[in-house]
């Protein structure tokens, strides 16, 4: 995606997240066992400022976090860690340097895309938190985000931080899995005891290959079903195979997005 709309997917999910959370901040948080709103808009604020300072030291900070958040409300934690970000933004091209935690791309335009998708998930946990309707995630934000959490964070989180990952790789026995959007883009996901593989692949081509699985549905659909945010009851993506298989990509799911 471009980074000017990126930006935009940005500034409108945050927008939603803090319309959502400030109706009710005690509120229990499904998709994030143990949380209520507020610690999660505590969370997205903390996630700003530590990328935001990525950004100006071009070095993780340490110490982190700083002293000192704990006095601030979450809302308006949020909106100075929202500031904070969006300024160093505009400040830095995308291919400046910045440190992040994907070796292969060291620059601003990495956060651009992370913060968008991070930000995104997050709104939907407050949307399902308070019940609310779901705004819409648009097909090309959620089409990125499957390709980034499929080949950053299952991908390349799988080979950089083995150890993690562990116990889900110990008997993986080189399983398949389509991930396809309808009428869109699709993925090949290949497995074994040293990590996951992902690449590009035609999803209309599934029923040539020899597969133990496949995800399908809407671009937003399958974005929620990878992220385990979907509603209760309603889904928009269908998994079908092998249960072994697919239990196996919940595995590696939950091991590099938890």
């Amino acid at each position: 995606m471009e980074r000017l709309r990126l930006l935009e997917c940005l500034a409108a999910d945050y927008g939603r997240l803090r319309e959502v959370a400030v109706s009710d901040l005690t509120a229990a948080v499904p998709s994030c066992p143990g949380w209520t709103v507020a610690d999660l808009v505590r969370h997205v604020a903390e996630v700003y400022l530590h990328k935001a300072e990525c950004m100006r030291l071009n070095a993780f900070p340490d110490p982190w976090p700083p002293a000192g958040l704990d006095a601030e409300g979450p809302i308006a934690l949020l909106d100075r860690g929202y500031a904070a970000l969006v300024a160093e933004f505009a400040a830095r091209a995308s291919d400046e340097p910045s440190r992040t935690w994907h070796e292969p791309d060291q620059t601003v335009g990495f956060w651009v895309r992370r913060m968008a998708q991070e930000t995104v998930i997050h709104r939907l946990d407050a949307e399902l938190a308070l019940g609310v309707p779901i705004a819409e995630i648009p097909d090309d934000l959620a089409i990125d985000g499957i390709d980034e959490v499929l080949k950053l964070f299952v991908d390349y989180g799988s080979h950089a931080w083995r150890e993690e990952f562990e116990s889900v790789l110990a008997d993986a026995k080189g399983r398949t899995v389509i991930v396809g959007v309808n009428g869109g883009p699709g993925w090949l996901l290949r497995t074994d005891s040293t990590g996951a593989t992902v690449t590009d692949a035609d999803p209309s081509a599934a029923a040539t290959m020899l597969l133990d699985a496949t995800v399908s549905g809407t671009a937003p659909g399958v974005l929620r079903w990878l992220w385990s945010r979907e509603s209760p009851g309603v889904s928009e993506a269908v998994p079908e195979g092998d249960d072994t298989a697919l239990a196996e990509l919940r595995g590696l799911l939950v091991a590099s997005t938890q």
